[in-house]
């Protein structure tokens, strides 16, 4: 087997596993009750884990037999393969809108990778890397911030889906300059990178866990998918000396490619939110007809007080000598 080939197959596999573990996710958000983080009890969970983790491993793979502008682009695959594979696994079928949206956005972003040349040899100095890490940590804050003041579950979802990707994203430069500078001879040396990375990365994962409560499985994983590659190719683009093929037509067509995986994760998360309306317009609507049916039993079939039966006659206690009467009404079953 050719090593291209190989390469090719590696990521499709890699596809398959982050697909397989965003499913996973999703099915432990819709079970889990509130919005969780780490629900840490569940052994699906730390399946997903796994696969997410073989998932990254096979990428790396790939990339050590491939180029970057072949590994990159195919994985954009996995939301594809996670709308198949949920509705074969899980029943979850996705409509019209949710194909069309996943189609654009992993067009656009398949598009916009394969336009991104690398740079070979050229790593971060360590004012450049503190100054990243704070200021991804800081924008990812910002992000939660803003999804926890968001009032729709399918928008919170979104953004807390972007705070993973950009966390997911900054984590890929950390693993290319450590890996850029790694030797044998001192393999503890990029340590503080190493832990930056480590941050990061749980942070992507514990944030994509939860934004997948209330927003489903495709608006969410299209988010992660498109953003993650977006904020590395930013920061390599600014940082690495990364450029565009084909100069100006090539920035162009670039700026295309990534306008169209933006109107996919709008078509997912609008399709999601039609669906959510519905849902609770059926929801209310059957509420409403069943208040109007316990109303109507409940006028009908109130108990209530017979005219003329039911008076309970006797003596009312006291000293005074004339007779008194008190006319107490008996409740008794009926209908008035």
């Amino acid at each position: 087997m050719s090593p291209l080939l190989l390469s090719v197959l590696l990521s499709l596999v890699s596809a398959v596993a982050y697909a397989a573990a965003a499913i996973v996710q999703e099915r432990v958000a819709a079970s889990a009750a509130g919005l969780t983080y780490a629900p840490m009890r569940s052994p699906a969970w730390w399946g997903s884990v796994l696969l997410n983790g073989l998932g990254a491993a096979l990428h790396v793979a790939a990339l050590a037999y491939g180029p970057l502008s072949v590994v990159q682009p195919l994985g954009a695959l996995t939301i594809v393969f996670a709308l198949p594979m949920a509705a074969l696994f899980v029943g979850r079928k996705a409509g019209r809108t949710a194909w069309r949206g996943a189609l654009m956005a992993t067009v656009g972003l398949a598009g916009l990778l394969s336009l991104t040349a690398g740079s070979d040899g050229q790593s971060l100095a360590d004012a450049e890397r503190w100054l990243l890490a704070a200021g991804t940590f800081g924008l990812v804050a910002v992000l939660f911030t803003a999804a926890h003041l968001v009032g729709r579950s399918v928008l919170r979802g979104i953004v807390l889906a972007a705070a993973a990707g950009v966390a997911f994203g900054i984590a890929s430069v950390f693993t290319k300059t450590v890996a850029e500078e790694w030797t044998a001879s001192a393999p503890l040396a990029q340590w503080p990178s190493l832990l930056v990375l480590s941050a990061l990365a749980v942070t992507g994962l514990l944030l994509s866990q939860a934004s997948y409560r209330g927003a489903g499985l495709a608006a969410p994983l299209a988010t992660v998918t498109v953003v993650n590659p977006v904020v590395a190719a930013t920061v390599g683009l600014t940082l690495f000396g990364e450029t565009f093929r084909y100069g100006a037509a090539g920035t162009v067509a670039a700026l295309i490619c990534g306008a169209v995986a933006a109107l996919g994760i709008v078509q997912l998360t609008m399709e999601r939110l039609t669906g959510a309306s519905d849902s609770l317009s059926v929801s209310e609507t059957s509420m409403s007809d069943t208040s109007v049916s316990d109303t109507s039993v409940s006028d009908r079939d109130t108990p209530g007080t017979q005219v003329g039966e039911g008076v309970d006659v006797g003596p009312v206690p006291g000293t005074r000598a004339h007779l008194e009467v008190e006319v107490r009404p008996r409740a008794v079953a009926g209908r008035s």
